[in-house]
């Protein structure tokens, strides 16, 4: 059970609050987008729903190579299935192939485990790199890697992360690292564990100089009781600042921010921006705006919780305006990934409906301006 304070319940009663003006809002959100609309160029599914390579999958990744585009996601006959295994596809000619699995948690002979929320990451120079997890639930996986020198068409054999104070390494848990100006990959992470009892989620960074041979570690930077925090997204200024956005279960997504380089963090704190507790990904665009993917509600039986996928922008982190709705109709539709392509434009990849995954460009430059 939860631990209750008299700073709790005064959040509580500030979320419920925020909950009920957020639900009101819904109505004002734009309407589902369509392509050649405030910015929608196309959107596709990477597979169709009848010619599926699994029965279900998830938690997608995209990622830009010098010669096109590469998606990833876990895939098999549900999540936590022990024959999930990590799926690929690439972009060829202005079509997604035909996708194929590319790791497993196969151990041995009579042990098989799940394949968890893998993240494409092209370094500046390097090997394309694929993180993903392996274990039976989130609070017993560990991370694997791969890296592949023919952007994605053949891979390296997995080998583990390796360990830490914190436990078993784990690099990006979901969303993109970011690489800093000295070459450091910076990994937002997070944890789920159980302490006396109470299911703890609390945020962490990982990071590498050495494209993932030895790893340094940064955080908590949460204790897992205000806000029950994982799966942050990293934005950067032109100050040289950086923010994270997270999935929480509070109703809301959470920020944190750090002036040096990722070395620290601020306390957590409540954005205006809802969240029922599902995953969310953003990024800062070239012209310095900041660009983010989530679901706009929460969770309850009058809310449409993962039924609605939205995208909202803002020019300094703290006020953000939704402006585009991807999904709004029964199902789910969660999990985003989004980059900024060389050529500008934003690509999205999501689950659609846990069937197949849905890859959306955006033109930025066509987006509803901030007030």
């Amino acid at each position: 059970m939860k631990k209750f304070s008299a700073t709790l319940l005064l959040f509580s009663a500030v979320l419920l609050s925020l909950s009920c003006h957020l639900l009101g809002q819904e109505t004002d959100l734009p309407d589902p987008a369509l392509p050649g609309e405030n910015g929608y160029v196309s959107g596709e599914l990477i597979y169709s729903l009848n010619n599926r390579p699994t029965p279900q999958c998830h938690a997608s990744t995209i990622a830009e190579t010098p010669s096109g585009f590469v998606a990833s996601w876990f895939g098999g006959k549900h999540e936590k299935n022990q024959d999930v295994g990590i799926w690929i596809s690439h972009l060829v000619d202005g079509k997604w192939d035909r996708p194929i699995e590319v790791a497993n948690g196969i151990q041995n002979s009579y042990t098989r485990y799940p394949c968890w929320n893998p993240v494409l990451f092209q370094p500046d120079n390097g090997p394309l790199l694929l993180f993903y997890k392996v274990g039976p639930s989130p609070r017993e996986w560990w991370g694997e890697m791969m890296s592949s020198e023919d952007d994605g068409k053949t891979w390296s054999p997995s080998r583990r992360l390796g360990s830490s104070i914190l436990g078993y390494l784990i690099g990006p848990v979901k969303n993109k690292p970011i690489q800093l100006e000295d070459g450091t990959i910076l990994c937002p992470s997070s944890t789920e564990i159980i302490d006396k009892g109470q299911l703890l989620w609390k945020v962490h960074f990982e990071l590498t100089r050495d494209l993932g041979l030895t790893w340094d570690v940064v955080g908590p930077i949460n204790d897992g009781i205000e806000f029950d925090a994982i799966q942050p997204s990293i934005l950067t200024y032109e100050d040289g600042s950086m923010q994270i956005l997270c999935r929480t279960m509070q109703d809301v997504i959470s920020e944190s921010w750090s002036s040096d380089d990722g070395l620290s963090w601020s306390p957590m704190a409540a954005t205006a921006m809802p969240n029922p507790s599902a995953g969310t990904d953003a990024l800062t665009l070239r012209d310095g705006r900041q660009l983010l993917v989530y679901n706009h509600s929460i969770r309850g039986k009058k809310s449409p919780g993962r039924k609605i996928l939205n995208v909202a922008m803002s020019a300094d982190g703290k006020t953000w305006k939704p402006v585009l709705t991807l999904e709004n109709k029964k199902g789910e539709y969660s999990y985003p990934a989004v980059i900024q392509a060389s050529d500008g434009l934003v690509h999205i990849t999501y689950t659609y409906d846990r069937e197949s995954v849905k890859h959306v460009v955006i033109d930025p430059t066509k987006l509803a301006q901030l007030n």
